[in-house]
């Protein structure tokens, strides 16, 4: 496999340096140093100022994640835009710091000129995780008649909503709509749990059942990617 992947690269480096009318001496290099001429090569000629820029800011963001939250902040305070808003929102929500999330979506909001699409569906996201769920609900009004709500993860979680508030019948009407075959796995075991709370017993084993035969079929990928949701559906069906 590593001989392959060896041969893969000086290809790709050979063909990169008649396209793009490199240096001659480059073909020498990739000859002569295959592995590290080929990385030398890509690191120089390949990857531009931005893309490497790119890789160090993830890099840190891994390392340090609050590091980009602070540079976010002072852009913020800098140049108080909307766009600088979300951007600082989305940095809080993907450490799962969904307080300070939901205070700067919120802020977004203030913009009256912005497609506050997006926003509610972030903060019905926050408020679901924090558990309140009245005010999922309350973010649901203004985005449930939109085309892309229907199937979408915050109908999932308007769903579950429902379920929290008591209301039962909304509540399988919301989580049935995500129910589609080879697709939301995770979603369609919290619908049989749903049956298996009311005890609606056959209507839960025809669905854990439909589940476990899709999983039969899957991608190597998504086994490894769905194997908790799988392990669970084989243990609520013996």
């Amino acid at each position: 496999m590593l001989y392959y992947l060896i041969i893969a690269l000086k290809l790709f480096c050979l063909y990169h340096i008649y396209k793009n009318r490199k240096p001659y001496f480059w073909f020498f290099v990739i000859f002569f140093i295959p592995v590290f001429g080929a990385i030398f090569y890509i690191i120089t000629q390949v990857l531009t100022t931005r893309d490497v820029d790119k890789i160090q800011s993830e890099i840190t963001t891994i390392i340090n994640p609050t590091k980009k939250i602070k540079d976010l902040e002072r852009k913020v305070e800098f140049s108080n835009t909307y766009a600088n808003q979300l951007e600082l929102a989305d940095a809080y929500y993907g450490i799962n710091d969904f307080n300070n999330a939901i205070i700067n979506y919120n802020k977004t909001l203030e913009d009256t000129v912005q497609d506050s699409y997006y926003t509610r569906q972030q903060l019905v996201l926050c408020y679901f995780n924090i558990k309140d769920y009245e005010s999922v609900l309350t973010q649901v009004e203004y985005i449930k008649n939109k085309s892309e709500f229907k199937g979408s993860k915050q109908q999932f979680c308007y769903g579950l909503a429902l379920r929290e508030k008591g209301d039962l019948e909304a509540a399988e009407e919301q989580l049935k709509a995500i129910d589609r075959p080879y697709s939301n796995y995770n979603e369609r075991l919290e619908l049989a749990k749903f049956y298996l709370g009311n005890n609606r017993k056959e209507e839960a084993h025809a669905l854990l059942k439909e589940i476990y035969e899709e999983s039969q079929h899957m991608t190597k990928p998504n086994r490894r990617l769905f194997k908790t949701t799988i392990i669970e559906v084989e243990r609520l069906l013996k």
